[in-house]
């Protein structure tokens, strides 16, 4: 057994089934999807959930490994040079965290006109529906960021930092 390294898996310490049921859940989901894709839709959902651990997890991983512009992104999407399916598929992440009972099928209807399969479509649900399980799950519980994110320069960490502050080094 690997130690215990973030503040997430040192908040699941109580219930490690739990988090192993994530893992596995959240690795089925990755597993169909487009990572970046995930990562865009993840990244969506974790803005509007103003999860600011998850939002600043997933910003890094869509700058460093895919060298997205995710200051310009959280800031202002729809300037930021990403493709009319990008901004569709980070819309739907946030109608399904604000309100997914009010998704129509117009909302759908775009996407599939865009070229995404349903199987596509559902791997975007899918991927905001279970970030609102985690990030709910630790602003509950009170879980801040690691102190490792304060070394983001501050103008992205700025934006990044959406809900509860980065817990201190």
């Amino acid at each position: 057994m690997r130690p215990v390294t973030t503040n997430f898996e040192r908040a699941f310490a109580e219930r490690p089934e739990v988090y192993a049921a994530w893992q596995q859940l959240n690795g089925a989901i990755k597993a169909g999807m487009d990572l970046r894709r995930y990562e865009l839709a993840t990244f969506a959902a974790a803005q509007q959930l103003r999860s600011s651990y998850c939002s600043l997890a997933h910003g890094t991983v869509l700058r460093e490994r895919f060298g997205e512009p995710v200051e310009e992104i959280a800031r202002d999407r729809r300037t930021a040079g990403l493709d009319a399916t990008d901004l569709a598929v980070m819309d739907l992440a946030e109608k399904v965290v604000d309100d997914a009972a009010a998704i129509e099928e117009a909302d759908l209807h775009s996407l599939r006109e865009l070229g995404l399969s349903e199987t596509e479509i559902m791997d975007v649900i899918l991927a905001a529906a279970a970030r609102c399980f985690f990030s709910k799950t630790l602003d509950a519980l009170g879980v801040r960021p690691d102190a490792s994110y304060l070394e983001l320069e501050p103008s992205l960490r700025d934006v990044l930092v959406v809900g509860r502050p980065i817990a201190d080094a």
